[in-house]
């Protein structure tokens, strides 16, 4: 009964379809059809005009995402605990060709326009100290917290006054949307970027950045190239988006796993962490605690010395969920 993270879950039989389905001659690149029809399905998910591209990785797309935006002598504002700066080896540094990534605070790794003006009001105008270019927030957060539209809204407004571009994390994007039960484009806002999850959603190798500025993906198709991620049979990864995106599946695969977290969260009380926003709950839990769940057959991480981490999916069991609950209850 594993619970260690939606990365490890299964791949959906309609993308394995989907993949079969593209298995066929086709231009290649992103020459393919599959490929080209991308920016208007995903248009039609935010109800704006945007152009989509599809990388392998989520790293790729955050960090090609943000070289468009961001010169080698700029800065990211983003989250002390954001993914990119926590837990991608340095990728941003790396695609950015050393842009700084500024750290600000915020409960459940979410940032407000008094954390972001705490980390950029004391830089000074000149050639000595690193300037903003962006703002990165994740929705949801890495501790499973959901942007309401309003924050996003607050947030995009600095981001304009400020002359900033604004990316969003969308890693886990799907369950955000699900859990604030809104159209997609009010969860993610103004935003310039978008890195569209899709393959802790159920989808095998494939990810978007929906740009809604069509200057930065003319660049980024440039970046993608050069990073390596211009992949030659494209539509594989293109076949893998328009099947998450059919009849909403990705909304009914964040629905499922937020329904799961849900369930196990009813039994945690005063444990929890942060709010159950999404698919992860944060537990408070003593060693010997997280030893006895072991022995029930539970599969988690550690969250420091005194704490869990469990990650629901798009096919998690209802009995496992209800098990793990129990099992929580019991401790």
């Amino acid at each position: 009964m594993q619970f260690l993270s939606d990365n490890a879950a299964a791949v959906h039989p309609a993308v394995w379809d989907a993949l079969k389905a593209a298995d066929a001659p086709d231009s290649p690149y992103d020459g393919d059809t599959l490929s080209h029809a991308l920016d208007e399905r995903f248009s039609a998910v935010f109800g704006r005009p945007c152009t989509a591209l599809w990388v392998a990785t989520g790293t790729a797309a955050n960090c090609l995402a943000l070289a468009t935006m961001v010169p080698p002598h700029g800065g990211v504002v983003c989250h002390e605990e954001a993914h990119i700066e926590v837990d991608e080896g340095g990728a941003p540094g790396f695609y950015l060709h050393g842009a700084k990534l500024m750290l600000a605070q915020g409960e459940g790794a979410k940032l407000t326009p008094d954390a972001i003006g705490a980390v950029i009001d004391p830089i000074r105008d000149d050639v000595h100290q690193v300037q903003p270019h962006a703002i990165s927030i994740t929705q949801a957060s890495e501790y499973g917290c959901s942007y309401r539209p309003d924050e996003i809204a607050a947030i995009a407004g600095v981001a304009r006054k400020r002359g900033l571009g604004f990316h969003v994390d969308g890693a886990r994007f799907a369950n955000a949307v699900a859990f604030l039960d809104c159209a997609p484009g009010e969860a993610v806002g103004p935003a310039d970027a978008l890195s569209f999850g899709c393959i802790k959603n159920g989808a095998m190798s494939a990810e978007a950045i929906v740009f809604f500025d069509p200057a930065l993906a003319d660049v980024a198709r440039y970046r993608r190239k050069r990073a390596g991620h211009l992949q030659s049979k494209g539509r594989f990864l293109a076949a893998q988006l328009h099947a998450m995106l059919d009849g909403d599946l990705w909304l009914a695969n964040a629905r499922h796993a937020n329904d799961a977290a849900r369930e196990i969260a009813s039994a945690c009380g005063e444990r929890l962490m942060h709010p159950v926003e999404a698919n992860e709950l944060f537990v408070r839990c003593t060693s010997a605690e997280r030893d006895a769940l072991r022995r029930h057959g539970f599969g988690f991480y550690d969250w420091g010395e005194d704490a869990a981490r469990f990650v629901t999916a798009w096919n998690t069991r209802e009995d496992d969920a209800r098990a793990l609950a129990r099992a929580i209850a019991d401790l």
